[in-house]
């Protein structure tokens, strides 16, 4: 009899876990490293033709910015104390510094978090290109007939790209009742999505907010006929010369949707090549992957859109006033791009650990 009680416990567990967001927030906390294997993937193949830096310079003479040097004396010391888990600097094609910790390696496979909304960022402005879409300003219900409650006919792609939909979502990650955890551990984004309401005509405030981005990603697929882990591979991934194949979460198997705001899972590398491709303003050794005058926007500030770091927010891409470009992921995941120096940096990691990463990679640059 005892034996049964404890079965069907694990049993009913079991069912909880694998059927409610609420469960599975609980059971796995917040997100981590591991994050991309608890969720069913998509694969994203490589060509099998890999592009690759130049790294007869690795590690020289990268030092530890002063501004930075209050709890450490170097800069390996630096980024163990800071949770970080790579840290990849490029200038001209040359690799100046790379190094792992904690274990991880260069073969080893980082989930991207909030840097994948810059995939679909990108993929968005392909399909314009593409012919698919016909602008930034065609109104997402052209995609998405099923946002049928008021406001969505007024919210266009761009709306979308810069946070600016007033779509109302609460984007809380500590709370298990708040939207972003059902997105983020549910099962059925696509049945989700028809219950949103707008709380404000679009284009009045900056609201960060992940559906955003996923609705973005619907849109590519309704209008490409191609699921956004496909398009990425032909479009990118592949041209590219990604060294590694690469994966992109769905919420299940049944649901079959991608989780677009948050989960491709790479290598350091490849995500440094995917910063190339920004460096070059879509272009890649002479072939144009994405349009150049898209890259240029998305460098430019277009609104009052500013993130908690006060940084300006333009197409899922963040914008400095010194000229840099920048992705960013929950746990400290970075894409750092000078185009003025020619330099791109990756910083990966398990948390923010107190630094503004981005103000680190400039003062990092300024040596270069």
């Amino acid at each position: 009899m005892r034996r049964f009680s404890v079965l069907s416990v694990i049993a009913l567990l079991f069912f909880f876990i694998s059927s409610c967001h609420i469960a599975r927030f609980v059971y796995y906390n917040n997100a981590d490293l591991n994050d991309y294997r608890k969720f069913p993937q998509k694969n994203i193949q490589n060509s099998g033709q890999v592009f690759s830096f130049y790294d007869q310079l690795q590690n020289a003479g990268i030092a530890l910015p002063v501004k930075y040097a209050g709890d450490a004396c170097t800069l390996e010391s630096f980024l163990t104390r800071h949770s970080t888990v790579a840290f990849l600097v490029i200038r001209n094609d040359s690799i100046l510094y790379e190094n792992y910790f904690d274990d991880y390696t260069r073969e080893s496979i980082i989930p991207s978090f909030s840097v994948a909304k810059s995939y679909v960022s990108a993929l968005v402005g392909i399909a314009i290109r593409e012919g698919y879409i016909k602008s930034v300003h065609q109104p997402i219900t052209d995609f998405l007939p099923e946002l049928q409650n008021p406001g969505f006919e007024k919210i266009t792609l761009e709306h979308l790209l810069n946070m600016r939909s007033g779509i109302r979502f609460n984007e809380n990650y500590l709370n298990p009742f708040s939207q972003i955890p059902k997105y983020y551990y549910g099962l059925h984004l696509a049945h989700y999505i028809s219950k949103l309401k707008v709380e404000e005509p679009p284009d009045l405030h900056y609201n960060y907010v992940s559906v955003n981005t996923l609705l973005l990603s619907m849109a590519v697929e309704r209008a490409t006929k191609k699921q956004l882990s496909q398009y990425l591979e032909e479009k990118i991934w592949q041209p590219c010369g990604m060294e590694y194949p690469a994966t992109w979460n769905i919420d299940s198997k049944k649901g079959n949707t991608i989780k677009a705001f948050c989960c491709v899972n790479a290598r350091t590398r490849d995500f440094a090549r995917f910063g190339r491709l920004y460096l070059h303003a879509g272009n890649w050794n002479g072939r144009e992957i994405i349009p150049e005058e898209w890259v240029k926007k998305t460098q430019s500030v277009m609104n009052d859109s500013r993130d908690g770091q006060n940084y300006h927010y333009t197409y899922q891409w963040r914008v400095t006033d010194y000229g840099a470009t920048f992705s960013k992921g929950i746990l400290g995941q970075y894409i750092w791009i000078l185009p003025q120096k020619n330099i791109i940096i990756v910083r990966l990691g398990r948390n923010y650990a107190g630094i503004d990463w981005a103000d680190f990679c400039y003062e990092i640059s300024k040596k270069l």
